[in-house]
């Protein structure tokens, strides 16, 4: 496992203290908000796409028209949709609204994870520091290997036979 998978979320919250204090000069960006006051963004994973709009609120998220305990019924993909916020110290600070095509569940989730984590930089910019380093601006570009011709999947081959 690579150094980042195997931290936890206060390490990087003690990480993300020590990046933001650093001496570099940063160069400074202007929030990117539309009329209603919204940030917009579009997250992707395996085959999934979110399209992803944030705008200060109580921390209500909801995943095509439903609320997310509704829409993500397991407790690891509602955790893994909250960590943009945990890691910037914005928990039920924003109301999130997204709507998600492709893939399965749990690309699903990663995909509005991702689009939390772009849509929080564009509408806070200081948060680039803190949500680069955990990791949440990167696209995890990994999908499914195609299925080869002649194989049964994409790298099983059919059982060897001498006669």
């Amino acid at each position: 496992m690579s150094e980042t998978h195997s931290r936890t979320l206060a390490d990087l919250k003690d990480l993300a203290v020590a990046t933001a204090g650093s001496p570099v000069e940063q160069v400074k960006r202007d929030p990117k908000r539309d009329a209603q006051g919204r940030a917009y963004a579009t997250g992707r994973r395996k085959n999934a796409i979110a399209r992803v709009w944030i705008l200060p609120g109580k921390g209500q998220i909801t995943v095509n028209g439903k609320p997310a305990e509704q829409y993500f019924a397991r407790p690891v993909l509602r955790m893994l949709i909250t960590q943009p916020f945990l890691i910037a110290d914005r928990y039920n600070q924003f109301d999130v609204v997204c709507t998600v095509v492709g893939g399965g569940l749990s690309g699903q989730a990663g995909a509005v994870r991702h689009g939390i984590s772009r849509a929080l930089n564009l509408y806070e910019p200081d948060l680039r520091p803190i949500l680069k380093v955990a990791g949440f601006l990167t696209r995890d570009s990994r999908v499914v290997e195609r299925k080869k011709y002649g194989h049964p999947k994409a790298r099983r081959s059919f059982q060897f036979s001498k006669r």
